[in-house]
């Protein structure tokens, strides 16, 4: 069960060490406006700037090349970079979209990408990145469900950037934008359920 906590709410009578919170006189407080998750015991902030990790799977575009070096789009304020080896046989142009992985963070201002492979067609969405929890759900059953009603392929970085490809697109972004508008109120995954099955032969 999920229920909506704001900051300096206390989410657990005990020391819980979890994201997004905090620990004080022996209690463990929200540091967000976020959902609580009583079953996983875990803050889920429903606002807020994306705050990068290393390992993070994110989707990006290419903004600039030099020297098969890659300046990278994010949505980040940062600078991304993402630097190719002379024996790597994969190289990029100016708006390419690419899926990566953090390799570094430095300086808490640059990233540098690695894992790099380009996502061919298709069309990039944005959220919230604080919604892309939600967009994934649970063992990614939220992104599977609107993937297999739609007929489209979906990748969501967590960076907020959604990578979607064939079948009916127009759909797939519908369910994702009322995940994004609606994650704070509990039943979502039905909701989102029954709206695919109304809409899916459309």
């Amino acid at each position: 069960m999920k229920q909506i906590i704001v900051p300096g709410e206390v989410v657990s009578q005990s020391q819980a060490r979890m994201d997004n919170a905090y620990v004080e006189n022996g209690k463990t407080y929200s540091k967000v406006m976020g959902l609580y998750d009583e079953e996983h015991k875990s803050v889920i902030p429903l606002e807020g700037p994306w705050k990068p990790r290393i390992d993070d799977a994110v989707i990006g575009i290419v903004s600039e090349e030099k020297n098969k070096v890659y300046e990278v789009d994010l949505g980040f304020f940062g600078r991304t970079l993402l630097i190719v080896g002379k024996f790597d046989r994969e190289s990029y142009k100016v708006g390419d979209i690419i899926e990566a992985t953090i390799k570094d963070i430095e300086d808490r201002k640059t990233i540098i990408l690695t894992r790099a492979r380009p996502l061919e067609g298709g069309t990039v969405l944005a959220v919230k990145p604080a919604k892309v929890a939600r967009v994934i759900g649970k063992a990614n059953t939220m992104v599977k469900q609107i993937s297999e009603a739609a007929k489209t392929y979906i990748i969501v970085g967590m960076n907020g950037m959604i990578w979607m490809r064939g079948g009916n697109i127009a759909l797939a972004t519908e369910a994702i934008r009322k995940i994004e508008a609606e994650a704070h109120i509990s039943g979502l995954t039905e909701r989102i359920r029954l709206m695919l099955e109304q809409n899916k032969g459309s």
